[in-house]
């Protein structure tokens, strides 16, 4: 796209979303959860082509840009879909949205625009949603758990604040731990099975899909924990380009309620 087609396309984003709420509310049909896609238009293509279609609701868990080769491109396709599709497209926010918030890398996406470039997606991009809630049991965001009393909370979190770090960078281990510590590493909120236990009872949920997290399995906690991802950065590491489909007419107890597609 030129540069000048780049401000339009923000601007308009901009008019019609910069005021959605946190959290965004699923009652009916039928929902594609697409993990971290990470500049694979290829991904975007085939999941746009396969599933946006009537009475489908297609849910991006965020992570559009940065790793893979075609981050423009991705993100620049999403921001007009979601515009051409309102109802039918929801973009939550990953960690690779919160350039506004701080600084991570990879970053190549956001290190090859300039600076004027750089503002007006960060500014787009931080109003981004951060969660969906079904009426059938599904919380779905990109990192982990924010430490909300309900659901409502989450409408509260500010951007860049202690719950948005652990809604977006947040990660999950595979041990009891009741309360949050950090990765030694990479510096990340930390969680174990104690506090996904105690959020999920808060929000009265049943299972949470997200992304985010290549090195953890792809189901954990008593299968109610779900992580998805259908960037092809990660083939090596992940078990192929995934999706997961959730029927709203039907209850969710645990992942093995939901449909999972390689595409």
């Amino acid at each position: 796209m030129l540069r000048g087609e780049i401000i339009d396309l923000l601007d308009e984003f901009e008019k019609r979303f910069g005021r959605e709420r946190n959290l965004i509310e699923l009652e009916s049909g039928r929902v594609i959860f697409v993990g971290d896609t990470h500049g694979d238009i290829d991904a975007t293509g085939r999941i746009v082509d396969k599933y946006l279609k009537a009475g489908n609701r297609i849910v991006f868990l965020g992570d559009y840009v940065d790793r893979g080769p075609e981050s423009a491109e991705n993100l620049n396709t999403l921001l007009r879909l979601k515009l051409e599709h309102p109802d039918d497209l929801v973009m939550l926010m990953g960690n690779h949205e919160g350039r506004k918030a701080f600084e991570f890398q990879p970053s190549d996406f956001w290190d090859g625009l300039d600076s004027e470039l750089r503002r007006r997606y960060a500014a787009v991009l931080s109003r981004l949603p951060l969660a969906v809630s079904t009426s059938n049991g599904i919380i779905a965001l990109h990192g982990a758990l924010p430490d909300v009393e309900t659901l409502e909370d989450i409408n509260k979190i500010a951007f860049g604040s202690p719950g948005w770090q652990q809604a977006t960078w947040g990660d999950w281990q595979e041990s009891e731990a009741g309360y949050p510590d950090k990765d030694m590493f990479t510096g990340r909120p930390r969680f174990g099975e104690g506090w996904f236990n105690e959020i999920m009872g808060r929000l009265r949920k049943n299972v949470l899909i997200r992304s985010h997290q290549p090195n953890i399995r792809q189901v954990i906690y008593n299968r109610r924990c779900l992580t998805i991802f259908t960037s092809s950065f990660y083939r090596s590491s992940v078990p192929g380009r995934t999706v997961a489909i959730a029927d709203l007419g039907k209850e969710i107890k645990t992942a093995d309620d939901l449909v999972i597609e390689t595409i």
